[in-house]
Order: structure tokens, then C-alpha cells, then sequence
């Protein structure tokens, strides 16, 4: 439980957790056009709906739907991103911390999927000025999958890999194109470069499956698959190899 892991060894968990991003994204972007694990435009939302209240008159200045969703989701966000410092009152990357935060991560994700069941709402919207989970269900949905991805965000940036937060790619992708051996040979192993490629593939690969699924079974069902998954990455740190002592 207190051994620390090998950073480096945990690549196929951390592609994981980029999974998961992609995944959750894509129910909470579907339902309301808000990124639950992308918080730069919620930020940028805000700020505008500020500035609305010095707009000159025939122009609407009022907190609307979706900024009251990009709110909660920020909120939530720097909530779940804040438990995860409890981290580092032991050590982040000790395989008991990163297995119980994972567990959380699960059951905050279970907690969205009961409440966008219970929220009767379709889940769906075409439309950003008739979104989604506009009731306190619907909320709460928003708030807890946001809170998980606050969570996983702490977890993998204490873990100071190639994936970065797993949850943002702006810096991936940067890091990623400035690499002097992005054009190298496609068959020989560069970590840093190859890291980088599985994260960006990963968050895809996730928003596609979590779009599917959504489009499929629901918003809830999708989203207790999901807590379902994490699930399954909690005990897969105990599977990832010990680091080694710095001689």
C-alpha cells in the first residue's frame, strides 16, 4: 500500500485515465455543451457573462443556463481537484493513495450517473440556448462528473508524466509537435514522443466510445459504465511495478 510507483511503469493506467477523460466529456458535452474536464473555456464563459453586465441596452444581461453550468462545472472541477490534495499528506504516488483516489473518482462518477438518471431529462441537446440538465439533478450529474475529473487531474499531474494532467491536451499537443523526433522512424521507441501520441489517441478514443454509448443507452447508463471502468483501473496500480531506489 506505500510503495511508490514507477512513473514511467504506469503508462497503461495513466492512457486509462485519458480515456476516462474523453469518455466523460462526451456525456456532459452531449447533454449541455459544457467539458467537464476542460475547464479553460468554462473560465473564458464566465468572464463573458461578466462582461455582459456592462452591455448597453437590447442586449441580455443575465446569468444564463449555460454559464450557470459552466459554473457549477468549474466549481466542482476545483472542488475535486482540492480532495485530491490529500495526496500529499502521505505520498501521491503511493499505490494505496492512487487506488483510493481512483475508487472516488469511481464513485463520484456512479453519483453523475444516478443523478442524470433521476433527472428524467433527455441528455441531448442541439441547441446551446436549450441545453440539458437544467434541473438540480441534471446539475448535480454535472457537478460530481466534474468533480471526478477535478480529482483525476490532481492525481496525474503529482504523477509528472508525458500525459500531463491527463485531462488537458493543449500542452500535450505542443509538446507533441515541438518534439525533435516527431518525424523519426514510426517503428522505433521514443517514450516521450510515443507517451504523448497514446494520451491524445486515448482522450479520442474515449470520446468516441463515450459517444456511442450515450447515443445508444443514455447519458446514465453511460455514465455507470464509466464508474464501472474506473473501477477496474483502481486495482491495476497494484499491478504496476515498484519504483526503483535513486542510487
Amino acid at each position: 500500500m506505500s510503495e511508490v510507483v514507477d512513473v514511467d511503469g504506469s503508462t497503461g493506467v495513466l492512457a486509462a485515465y485519458c480515456f476516462m477523460t474523453g469518455f466523460v466529456d462526451a456525456v456532459s458535452f452531449t447533454a449541455c455543451f459544457i467539458w467537464c474536464a476542460f475547464q479553460t473555456g468554462n473560465t473564458i464563459q464566465l468572464s463573458l457573462a461578466l462582461a455582459r453586465l456592462f452591455s448597453g441596452e437590447g442586449q441580455t444581461s443575465t446569468f444564463l443556463m449555460p454559464d450557470r453550468q459552466a459554473l457549477a462545472s468549474l466549481s466542482s472541477f476545483l472542488g475535486g481537484s482540492f480532495f485530491g490534495r490529500l495526496g500529499d499528506r502521505y505520498n501521491p504516488k503511493t499505490r494505496g493513495w492512487l487506488s483510493f483516489a481512483t475508487l472516488m473518482q469511481a464513485g463520484l462518477t456512479m453519483a453523475a450517473a444516478l443523478c442524470a438518471w433521476k433527472a428524467h431529462q433527455s441528455g441531448f441537446t442541439s441547441s446551446r440556448a436549450d441545453p440539458s440538465w437544467t434541473d438540480a439533478y441534471g446539475f448535480l450529474a454535472l457537478a460530481f462528473a466534474s468533480a471526478s475529473m477535478g480529482l483525476q487531474a490532481q492525481v496525474g499531474t503529482r504523477m509528472g508524466s508525458q500525459f500531463a494532467t491527463t485531462v488537458v491536451l493543449t500542452s500535450v499537443w505542443v509538446a507533441l509537435v515541438s518534439d525533435p523526433v516527431l518525424f523519426r522512424a514510426p517503428t522505433k521507441i521514443y517514450p516521450q514522443r510515443d507517451y504523448r501520441m497514446l494520451a491524445i489517441a486515448s482522450v479520442f478514443l474515449g470520446g468516441f466510445v463515450g459517444r456511442a454509448l450515450t447515443g445508444s443507452i443514455g447519458p446514465a447508463a453511460t455514465l455507470g459504465i464509466g464508474a464501472g471502468i474506473r473501477l477496474f483501473i483502481a486495482p491495476a496500480w497494484f499491478l504496476v511495478q515498484k519504483a526503483k531506489k535513486k542510487v
